[in-house]
Parts: C-alpha cells; structure tokens; sequence
C-alpha cells in the first residue's frame, strides 16, 4: 500500500488537513485558534505590561497592575478627560454665541419690517389726477426689482468660487464620561481603590532577576503552598499578602481575622485574584481564538 502524502491531488477524500490548509490560504471562512500556555499570562503579571510585577497592586475586582503602569494609565486617561471636555466647553460656547446671533438678527428682521410698515403709510392723500403716472412707474420699478432679487435667490452658488463654497458640518462632541474606567473589567476606577500586594517569595535569599526566571516564584503567606495559574488565590485587604482560597475557606473564614496583621476581615476584605489559564480545558478560561472572514456560498 502506497503512503499517503499530505498534498495529494489524486484521492478521492477531501482530508480535514487539507481543508484547514485551504482555507487559510483562501482567506476565506472562520478561522479558530486554540490558545497554548504560552499566550496566557501568569498570576503575578500586570494586565497592561503582561510582565510580572516589581511593585504589585490589585484592584476590587482582583486585576493585577504593575503600580506605575496603572497610574500612568490613569493619568493618559484624566489628560484626555480634560481635553474632551476643553472641546465640548468650547462647541457649548460657539452654539450659545450662534444662539445669541440669531437672535439677534430676529429681533433686527421685526424692527426693520415694522419700519418698512411705518414708511409705507400715507399721511396725505394723493392726487390720483396729477400722480397716476408716477405711481405707475414707481409700481413698475418696484415689480422689477422683487422679480430680480428672485432670479438671484434662484440661481445656485459658484462651488469653485471660496467665498460661495459649501462649508462641512462640523462633528458634534459629546460631553465626556468624568471617570476613569479599569481597561480590564470596564468598572469605574480610583487611586484609592488600588491596595499593595505582597507576595510571599519561595527563597528571601533570590533577587528580582533570579526570581523572574523561576517557574515557581510565590508561595501562599499563610500554608506555604506554591502559588500558580492552577491555584486559586485570594489578596486579604488590610494586610495585602496572598494566600490560596482552600485556606481561606479553611483557616481563615473561621474567624474571620487577618493571620499578617489580626486585623478583623469583611467579606469585601477577601479579594479574589484573576488568574490566567493553565493550557488545561479544565482551567475555566476561555483558550480559543476566531476571527472570522467572509464565507464562499455556494
């Protein structure tokens, strides 16, 4: 029996291999792309830099941040806060100028249509013998002149003259949003709201850079247990320190108490962190990406 080669022009089964690859050198169809462990992020990495974090802080809905990361983001975002209000500040006073204009020129049009009525009233009567070949022609003029400034309001405007150019409509600003929201979880976001975290390092002994190249760099505050993607873990507020759910449900939920600082703990006080994903189904992120393109129909 002859091997079968993957380009193969002369079987009569159209493999799933070969459809994969002509669809994505046809540009056409859905694509969808299941996600390694490499495309996800660890635990400990901030969410804008996707680098683990020399100075950690955590948000209430459990985003990482690397802390001057975070704040620069905060800043970017009240800057342009700032200027699209500069802007929605400035249109508001253009528009209440126009405003102003129109009515104005309202007020200008009555006046001088009240004056046209006053000037047209004859305080003596005519002659209709002596006259009537004078009003005939002032009539005659008047009847001219109206027929002419119609033909001027008939004619269309010179586009290639600038003073006669159609201007473009300028595009309305809306008033902008004052607060500043969290690019993770789309919630309103403050720099009080943002808490230190303190990660209990395996070896106190091993530097930054040597702890950057370990796999397993964070160990649980309170048991000691290895901190990773595959491990739920939790930030207690008052203290900071991370320590994985199975002891918070099992120590520290008993009396509720900080174990770092004995400080009494809220519900709100137990922050659970955002993990990334294992590689594993079973990690409960979602590891498939599509992008989708137009279909060839038959």
């Amino acid at each position: 029996m002859t091997r079968h080669g993957k380009n193969c022009t002369a079987g009569a089964v159209y493999t799933y291999y070969e459809k994969r690859k002509d669809t994505a050198a046809s540009g056409y169809g859905t694509q969808t792309v299941r996600l390694s462990k490499d495309a996800v992020k660890d635990f400990d990495c901030c969410c804008l830099s996707l680098q683990p974090c020399k100075d950690p802080v955590v948000t209430p809905d459990g985003y990482i941040y690397e802390k001057e990361a975070i704040l620069e983001y905060i800043l970017h975002q009240k800057k342009e806060i700032a200027r699209q209000m500069k802007l929605y500040d400035k249109q508001k006073n253009e528009k209440k100028a126009e405003m102003e204009e129109l009515s104005k020129a309202a007020k200008e049009s009555k006046m001088k249509v009240f004056l046209d009525k006053e000037m047209s009233i004859i305080s003596k009567p005519l002659n209709p013998f002596s006259k009537k070949m004078e009003s005939n022609g002032s009539a005659e003029e008047a009847s001219s002149s109206q027929q002419s400034s119609e033909d001027k309001n008939k004619q269309l405007p010179s586009f290639w003259i600038p003073s006669l150019t159609p201007e473009a409509k300028s595009t309305l600003v809306k008033k902008p949003d004052k607060n500043v929201y969290c690019p993770m979880s789309g919630k309103p976001l403050k720099m009080k709201d943002l808490i230190t975290v303190k990660f209990t390092k395996v070896d106190e002994k091993v530097d930054r850079v040597g702890l950057i190249n370990r796999q397993d760099r964070y160990v649980c505050a309170v048991t000691r247990d290895m901190l990773g993607n595959s491990v739920p873990c939790a930030v207690l507020r008052p203290s900071g320190v991370v320590v994985t759910l199975e002891c918070v449900e099992k120590l520290i939920k008993k009396d509720m108490t900080d174990p770092v600082s004995g400080e009494k703990l809220m519900e709100k006080d137990i922050i659970v962190l955002q993990r990334g994903g294992t590689g594993f189904s079973g990690s409960g992120v979602q590891l498939e990406a599509k992008e989708a393109r137009p279909v060839m129909q038959a």
